[in-house]
């Protein structure tokens, strides 16, 4: 065994042997703990080098190494510091870690889970409870050849939690069913293009760590949304013994299905929790330097993002360990792109929110990174957290404004018609419009938090009852409607309200200019029976299930059709509407003379009454216009169909007038 002055974080097997890399500032010493075969544990002290990473060589160890660190230094709580060496920890850098961590009060650092200065460090071994790190060598890089390359603003993007998507398939060997092997299967194929999606987004899939309350209801964080080790997949969802392989492998079948992929990340905060919670990975590592702790009160933790704690983001260690994360998943597994959680707080600085801060910067002058597709969620829980259009030219946003508006104006509210128009049009007035695939406003009217799109024509209320948080979780304002009956009904009436609801919603946003996010199962009818955050039901409540139910028509022909229409008439994503009439509410944009595509002019009419309404057709010397689209109708009219001028109850109509 021998130290080095310099080697990558991480553990770094090669010909020598295995290279182990932790970085700790105010740790005193560190110890690397590796286990045989049969769980024994033996100890080798690290030396400090430089840049404050501890390193050492192991010359007889080598892939699929069991490992984990013990690092000494102060418990001094007052001071932000909470070292304690008799908890094992998660090696930040670990590229695969051998299973979930059941929580114990071994886990925990503090004798009464206090956290608070003067109480009495907890010394019982937490390490034959935690599983382990497992040295792996790092992939070769893809072939960047393989990436699909869609441009931004002709997405349509499909949100997926990799286990809900595929538990219940039918057509999945039960053994792939709820996996990323599963993702890839043909079937799953099939339907991803019949809907005409060109990517899809898949929820966390870094190794969590769920918090005790939900262990002690028999719940768990099934979204996965604490993260606790950025580099590693999460073995959940394998069906193989290797997650890495597997992913890398479903990604690949993917790209070549023509599919882009995207990760939802989380780097605003870890799965430690506030004080109270374990000490399992950073909190043991260096406590005051990887996260951001209360000024006035350093026992606790900043919570920007309403989880407990908050990564310090403009810590150069914190910006180094996620800009690796990110290349790990883009380089070695073929990611396209990242959607970031609660990313306000990755732009929080001490003088506040800045387009400019560190790891925004970091990301912009990598080569590889900046190139991908970059997605922020454009809020969080800390003080002016709302920061839409805020953020740097090369990101992207989902815009929560266009949710707003379009659920309302679907809803009823007069107030949301005057705000639509920019809506439709891609948002300019936030993002501006520039053509070269950057600031593309990400348009979605459902998303995994939330009622799905069955739900949100069904209740008025959340339900979540069954999260064992007394209703109190989840959003309050929904802008959905239940048309008279809250939840499921046998009524025709209602039925076909809904229906048609449904189909306006998803008219609406495909035909939007900006890329376009669906919700997966939307186009099966699935329900969360009124549950609007369903985080910690892994179960039928969470999984898509893909036969038909009474009442509920599929919709993959007609999102088929919709994302197909997007693709034939560029004018749909190029052009600017302009307002003709108020009710129903009605925009024209005409092409330009250096245009291409069928359409000479596009009218787009969208009734959100009950009943139905006539529109002064603009008369035109090019022609007669016809119907695109008629939401009214269950089948897609015939190409050419001369318009009456109605439009119905609850309905979108898109005219063309071709060249």
């Amino acid at each position: 065994m021998t130290a080095r002055s310099s080697a990558p974080l991480g553990a770094t097997p090669d010909a020598a042997g295995t290279s182990f890399g932790l970085w700790s500032e105010h740790a005193e010493a560190v110890e690397l703990c590796l286990f045989h075969p049969d769980g024994s544990e033996y100890h080798l002290d690290m030396q400090r080098g430089a840049g404050d990473v501890w390193f050492l060589m192991v010359a007889d160890a080598g892939a699929g190494q069991r490992y984990g660190y013990r690092v000494h230094g102060p418990y001094e709580p007052e001071l932000g510091h909470r070292f304690n060496p008799a908890k094992l920890l998660l090696d930040p850098y670990a590229r695969l870690i051998e299973g979930p961590i059941r929580l114990r009060e071994e886990h925990f650092g503090h004798l009464d889970g206090a956290g608070h200065a003067g109480l009495p460090r907890d010394d019982r071994d937490s390490a034959p409870f935690t599983p382990k790190c497992v040295v792996a060598a790092a992939f070769s890089p893809i072939d960047e050849a393989e990436r699909p390359g869609t441009p931004f603003s002709r997405s349509v993007i499909y949100e997926l939690h990799v286990k809900s998507l595929t538990r219940l398939h039918p057509d999945l060997p039960p053994a792939l069913r709820g996996t990323y092997a599963g993702l890839a299967h043909p079937a799953v194929i099939a339907h991803l293009h019949a809907l005409g999606v060109t990517a899809i987004e898949l929820l966390p899939v870094q190794q969590q760590l769920s918090r005790r309350f939900l262990l002690e209801h028999g719940l768990t964080d099934y979204w996965g949304y604490n993260t606790i080790a950025f580099l590693a997949p999460d073995p959940r969802f394998a069906a193989s013994d290797d997650p890495r392989q597997e992913l890398r492998d479903a990604i690949r079948s993917l790209h070549l299905a023509g599919l882009e992929v995207l990760l939802d990340v989380v780097y605003n905060h870890t799965g430690e929790g506030d004080e109270h919670g374990p000490t399992v990975a950073f909190r043991g590592i260096d406590n005051a330097a990887y996260y951001r702790l209360d000024p006035s009160d350093l026992r606790r933790y900043r919570d920007d993002a309403g989880t407990g704690n908050t990564l310090d983001a403009t810590h150069p260690a914190v910006v180094r360990l996620v800009l690796d994360s990110l290349r790990t998943f883009a380089v070695e597994y073929g990611v396209d792109g990242f959607r970031f959680d609660l990313a306000t707080t990755l732009g929080r600085t001490v003088d506040g929110f800045s387009a400019d801060a560190p790891l925004f910067a970091a990301i912009e002058a990598d080569p590889l990174l900046s190139r991908l597709k970059l997605i922020a969620e454009p809020w969080d829980l800390g003080p002016d957290g709302y920061r839409l259009s805020e953020f740097p030219p090369a990101w992207s946003e989902w815009n929560g404004r266009y949710r707003d508006t379009v659920r309302r104006f679907w809803a009823g509210a007069e107030a949301s018609a005057a705000d639509l128009p920019e809506r439709l049009a891609g948002s300019a007035d936030l993002f501006g419009l520039d053509g070269g695939g950057a600031r593309v406003s990400v348009n979605y009217v459902t998303a995994h938090d939330g009622f799905t799109l069955h739900d949100l024509v069904s209740y008025v209320e959340k339900h979540n009852q069954v999260n064992h948080e007394d209703n109190g979780d989840g959003e309050d304002e929904n802008d959905s409607l239940n048309f008279g009956v809250e939840g499921e009904t046998d009524d025709p009436g209602i039925l076909d309200l809904r229906d048609r609801q449904r189909r306006a919603l998803l008219a609406t946003l495909l035909l939007s200019r900006g890329a376009a996010m669906l919700l997966a199962g939307d186009e099966l009818g699935r329900t969360q029976r009124g549950n609007n955050n369903a985080y910690s039901q892994d179960n039928e409540l969470s999984w898509v299930n893909w036969r038909t139910r009474p009442g509920q028509p599929p919709l993959v022909t007609f999102v088929s059709k919709l994302v197909a229409l997007r693709r034939e008439h560029p004018l749909l994503l190029d052009g600017a509407w302009t307002l003709t009439a108020d009710h129903p509410l009605t925009l024209i944009q005409r092409a330009a003379d250096t245009e291409e595509g069928p359409d000479v002019a596009l009218l787009l009419c969208l009734n959100p009454l009950d009943e139905p309404a006539q529109i002064q057709l603009p008369a035109d010397p090019a022609g007669a216009w016809h119907v695109l689209v008629d939401t009214n109708l269950r089948q897609a009219p015939r190409m050419g169909t001369p318009s009456s001028g109605s439009v119905g109850g609850r309905s979108v109509v898109l005219l063309a007038m071709s060249r």
